[in-house]
């Protein structure tokens, strides 16, 4: 009889276990099923199992495996079971599928021969694989597993196998077979099953079939934590907010105790109702609760007070986490970068790099929409260089997160460098380069990428038309934005929001299309807001419409009478026309509805370090090379033909002295200390936070050409590239 000895170290005993291999085949496939529970069949099995649970590592497994292959031990589907599920807690789920494949097809050999094999066993050791793959996040090879198992077995699934394929199912968004599985549930009797109900409410909440999910919940005769939860958390993750909390009140009401995962789901409701008290309330909860210390809940909270604009609170939580991972330091960095504190986000993520902890894709994309927001090109480049040393640029979402980043920091021609380079591109890459030529005036470049687009399997949703609109508005393209207004309705079904019309007003507006502009919005099924008024006024400044620029200004005024921009865009009208009588009765008006224009800075960001200019201003260390550099390109914009444009000087002084006023504009002040700063050739990045002026616009054009500089500007509608006495508006702005 062959024996085989098996030594391994258990608990400092050296143990020694003699496997019989004959003795042990035959038991398994010759001797009648009542002795498939003998004593000496259950001692060897106990021994065998206590090896597996001992082994350290994939190498102490590997051997094990061999030698209970030879012994005849690795036939049986529990023991099976067992290996395959140690090799996929050891990473190596390639091993657990060959050992799948193998024993899986011996198996279903062993019963078609009539020899004995449990098939309840069997269905477990099928379960084994599915719940590895599925706890992987190999959601299509946990669905073709549980395809197998049909043919094999010929059954379905139990009620152990069913929460795992809901799984798959919510994981790949698969709908439909979800459904298929849900029939299934109903027929064999397993929707009592908590678990399995569970199980359902997660896969409808996932495919985003909240109704749905719902009925299955209020069906359920027994619910517990879990069951709660993840009604709870599809409603939050839904964006069906209120509706979470109202059920986090109810579980309560029916004295069942949240735990560390409802309390998260009720944070995120809060954090996307912005409601502030509420969040506090549950804050204070956790604390009586003593779970604020698990770094979930922590960074549910941080989260949670960010997204409802209280970033000091936020701080606090995330200086009190006892510890913190790499979702707790980017929550933080999200935080601060959603609140406009660009500076706190980077010298957070300086902080975090101290404390070794590495970031990942979620930390980056904060950080690049902090670069944008901050308008810091150089920085934006450090992280893209370091995003390029660590892998993180194969992700998608930073892949977006760059070109965002490239083209709010006025470089497009990055922009697009990386949307070519990405591997692979999702709808929100599309739209972030369609949406970046359109902000830049490259209109034609825009709508041929969109062309390109509609080639490939990614279709344009809402915010890509919207970005082909704005394109169309930016860079006067009439019929192009008719057609695509059109197409969005008529071939992919998208129907129009209220900014989708303001664009399309704008559009026929800027045109000159008054008539239309206004039948479109008599036409719309919504009631005109702001946007839309403010994009019919623009065009009233544009064309000179005073008698329209009035009335449309009165409906403004009537809805935002706060905002000084269209103040200032009823005055500038009225000056250009010479009518100063009108301009005084607004700068009347805007006393008496204490209304103050905003003063305008414009910001260059000279070695990583940003300056800030005010119309006029001296205070800045190298004022006076600044003038002198301004006197110096007044006198050579002259000689080129410059003339200035003194009617955007809103105030009745004589011709020379409004010609000062505009000299000294802030975008002047700081093109002029880019030019003293910075080496011959290099372009310049301006960003004001107001329009720019008619007249800067153009003074801008005879400088870009003068130095032989490209000046990339940004104001408050878009960017103007200035190049060669050129601006890529042509312009129409």
């Amino acid at each position: 009889m062959q024996r085989t000895s098996l030594f391994h170290q258990h608990n400092g005993i050296s143990k020694k276990i003699t496997i019989q291999t004959r003795r042990f085949v035959a038991t398994v496939s010759t001797q009648p099923e009542k002795d498939y529970n003998n004593n000496n069949y259950h001692y060897q099995y106990a021994d065998v199992f206590s090896l597996l649970q001992a082994c350290k590592n994939l190498n102490q497994l590997q051997q094990l495996h061999a030698h209970l292959f030879i012994s005849g031990f690795a036939q049986n589907a529990e023991i099976a079971s067992k290996l395959l599920n140690i090799y996929a807690e050891c990473g190596n789920l390639e091993s657990a599928r060959l050992l799948f494949d193998k024993s899986s097809r011996a198996f279903h050999q062993e019963r078609s021969l009539g020899k004995f094999n449990k098939h309840d066993d069997n269905i477990s050791f099928w379960n084994a694989m599915i719940r590895e793959y599925a706890n992987g996040r190999f959601y299509t090879e946990t669905l073709r597993v549980y395809y197998q198992m049909q043919l094999y077995e010929g059954q379905t699934s139990n009620n152990s196998t069913l929460p795992f394929i809901l799984k798959a199912c919510a994981g790949l968004s698969a709908l439909q077979e979800g459904k298929r599985v849900h029939n299934y549930i109903i027929k064999a009797g397993f929707e009592s099953e908590v678990h399995v109900s569970a199980a359902l409410v997660d896969m409808y909440s996932k495919c985003g079939c909240i109704e749905d999910a719902r009925q299955v919940f209020d069906k359920m005769t027994e619910r517990d934590v879990v069951c709660w939860t993840v009604m709870i958390s599809g409603y939050s993750q839904n964006k069906y907010g209120e509706e979470a909390l109202r059920i986090f009140d109810q579980m309560q009401a029916v004295g069942v105790m949240p735990n560390c995962v409802t309390v998260v789901s009720a944070l995120t409701a809060c954090g996307e109702l912005g409601a502030l008290h509420r969040g506090k309330w549950i804050h204070e909860y956790l604390v009586r609760r003593g779970f604020e210390s698990n770094v979930f809940v922590g960074t549910a909270l941080v989260d949670m007070y960010a997204k409802c604009g209280s970033v000091e609170f936020a701080r606090q939580v995330f200086d009190r986490m006892p510890k913190r991972n790499v979702v707790s330091w980017s929550a933080m960095i999200t935080g601060y970068a959603l609140n406009g504190h660009g500076n706190e986000a980077l010298g957070i993520f300086n902080q975090m790099q101290l404390t070794g902890v590495k970031p990942n894709s979620i930390t980056m994309v904060s950080l690049l929409s902090a670069c944008a927001h901050l308008r810091a090109l150089q920085q934006g480049k450090r992280i893209h260089d370091y995003v390029i040393r660590t892998g993180l640029d194969s992700f998608v979402s930073v892949g977006t997160g760059l070109i965002d980043m490239y083209v709010k920091c006025g470089s497009v021609e990055m922009a697009r460098q990386v949307f070519d380079k990405m591997s692979s591109r999702n709808v929100v890459s599309w739209s972030a380069m369609i949406t970046g030529y359109g902000l830049h005036g490259y209109g034609e470049e825009a709508l041929l990428l969109f062309s390109q687009m509609r080639q490939t399997d990614k279709k344009p949703n809402e915010i890509t038309f919207l970005g082909v609109l704005n394109a169309c508005s930016h860079s006067g393209q009439l019929d192009e934005g008719r057609q695509y207004f059109e197409c969005m309705t008529k071939d992919y079904r998208i129907t129009p929001t209220l900014k989708h019309y303001a664009c399309m007003i704008d559009i026929l507006a800027r045109a000159g299309h008054f008539i239309e502009a206004q039948d479109l919005i008599k036409g719309m099924p919504f009631e005109p807001d702001i946007c839309v008024w403010g994009s019919l006024l623009g065009a009233c400044r544009i064309h000179h419409n005073i008698e329209l620029g009035v009335q449309v200004a009165e409906y403004i005024f009537a809805l935002e009478s706060q905002n000084a921009g269209y103040y200032v865009l009823l005055s500038n009208m009225y000056a250009t026309a010479g009518r100063w009588d009108d301009v005084a009765k607004v700068r009347v008006m805007m006393r008496a509805r204490g209304v103050k224009k905003p003063p305008g800075y414009s910001f260059i960001e000279i070695n990583s370090q940003v300056h800030a200019f005010l119309a006029g201003d001296r205070s800045h260390p190298q004022s006076e090379k600044i003038y002198a550099m301004l006197e110096k390109l007044t006198e050579q914009m002259k000689d080129a033909g410059y003339v200035a444009s003194t009617n955007f000087v809103l105030q009745e002084l004589d011709e020379d002295v409004k010609e000062r006023m505009l000299c000294s504009h802030s975008e002047r002040l700081a093109i002029a200390f880019g030019l003293v700063s910075t080496s011959p050739g290099i372009p310049l990045h301006i960003t004001k936070n107001l329009r720019v002026c008619g007249d800067c616009h153009t003074a801008t054009k005879f400088i870009s050409k003068i130095v032989m500089r490209e000046i990339i500007m940004r104001d408050a509608n878009r960017f103007h590239h200035f190049k060669d006495g050129l601006c890529s508006c042509r312009d129409y702005w």
